[in-house]
């Protein structure tokens, strides 16, 4: 699950890069790294809630 959600959240990157998404926060090419944080928080809550049983 976190491998497809990597390549989901890089493939947005990689999108917003070329054209801006135009969501609150991420108006800008320069805001790509904000959804690299995002990445990283779900990529995390992931990895804590499968190993939490």
């Amino acid at each position: 699950m976190s491998k497809a959600l990597s390549l989901l959240i890089l493939a947005l990157m990689a999108v917003h890069l070329v054209k801006p998404l135009g969501l609150p926060g991420l108006r800008k090419r320069r805001d790509f790294w904000k959804l690299a944080v995002l990445a990283l928080a779900a990529i995390s809550l992931t990895v804590v809630l499968s190993h939490a049983r």
